[in-house]
């Protein structure tokens, strides 16, 4: 992933609510969770709901289908692989450089 992708997931996952939503969607699994639950659980209005999942559904981080009348949020997996991969793929690679 590239700096600017990894700097906006991380920006939408700095925010408490989208943070759960987020983790109770990688949680749930590949089957995601109705939007209907995730508004039942947080107890938001709908729009309110509505407007952090377009944070995380515009970050990658989530994708929505819809299966009849009820509309599913998935994390996508391999977007969150991805952050922590550029997080991890440059940990430590100074610390022999500031060795004494």
């Amino acid at each position: 992933m590239d700096l600017e992708s990894v700097a906006k997931a991380l920006k939408e996952l700095g925010h408490p609510t989208r943070l759960f939503i987020y983790k109770h969607l990688v949680k749930s699994g590949h089957q995601g969770v109705p939007v209907g639950q995730l508004q039942q659980e947080l107890s938001i209005p709908n729009s309110t709901l509505s407007h952090h999942i377009s944070s995380l559904v515009s970050a990658g981080l989530v994708v929505q289908h819809r299966d009849g009348r009820t509309l599913y949020c998935v994390a996508q997996y391999e977007i969150l692989e991805g952050v922590i991969g550029f997080l991890q793929d440059e940990c430590c690679v100074l610390e022999g450089d500031n060795a004494p």
